[in-house]
């Protein structure tokens, strides 16, 4: 009678935690797919911010720095964004992606102070059109990453309510990924690479429990 209890509890742990695994997979899928949509507005503004300086270029030609400067900055934060395309979401990938995005926000802010002195500039229909489609985009950036923000949250969440086990291998103990904001906190950790070693952790504990049985 005993033997048929332990195998009946055995058997709805393993059945707890193959949910719990279904469901960290599930929600990493979220954030993952959360921050592709970052990803598709922050392209988006890439492939603007070129047609921006050349229209600037006809009426600025004594402002070069400043132009270059903006075309610097949009190639880092594009190659950093790039690099984030094999799954990449901890704090410091994360960070780096952060860091360009507000030196590219600051040179942007600088050529749209030097704007000012050029009203013919401002006044053109397609930097106008162009001003339009990058408030847009500015606007779809700040609604997705508050979106990836969210499933992020809820990952940390779900994945921090995972029953703690007696001396679990720190190897076992997954990680988590970490929201993107203006600014990084450091002590953020980075995302766990798969939600299996969740699995294993659950595992580990199945197989303690089973030795304690034998014994």
């Amino acid at each position: 009678m005993g033997s048929i209890i332990f195998w009946l509890v055995l058997l709805a742990l393993v059945i707890y935690i193959i949910s719990i695994y279904n469901r960290l997979v599930t929600l990493k899928n979220r954030y993952k797919n959360a921050f592709a949509q970052i990803e598709v507005q922050l392209k988006r503004r890439y492939d603007l911010i070129p047609n921006l300086v050349e229209t600037a270029k006809g009426y600025m030609a004594h402002e070069r720095e400043t132009l270059d400067a903006v075309v610097t900055a949009r190639n880092d934060a594009a190659a950093v964004l790039k690099a984030l395309e094999n799954g990449n979401l901890g704090a410091t990938d994360l960070g780096n992606l952060a860091s360009a995005e507000n030196t590219l926000q600051g040179a942007l802010g600088k050529l749209n102070v030097t704007m000012e002195a050029y009203p013919d500039l401002k006044a053109s229909d397609n930097m106008m059109q162009l001003t339009e489609e990058l408030t847009t985009t500015e606007n779809r950036i700040a609604f997705a990453r508050q979106g990836f923000n969210d499933a992020v949250m809820a990952f940390n969440t779900y994945r921090q309510s995972f029953p703690r086990y007696s001396s679990p291998p720190a190897s076992a103990t997954p990680k988590t990924p970490n929201s993107w904001s203006s600014t990084i906190p450091p002590n953020s950790r980075p995302p766990p690479k798969s939600p299996s070693n969740t699995l294993g952790s659950g595992l580990i504990f199945l197989k303690q429990l089973f030795q304690k049985n034998k014994t």
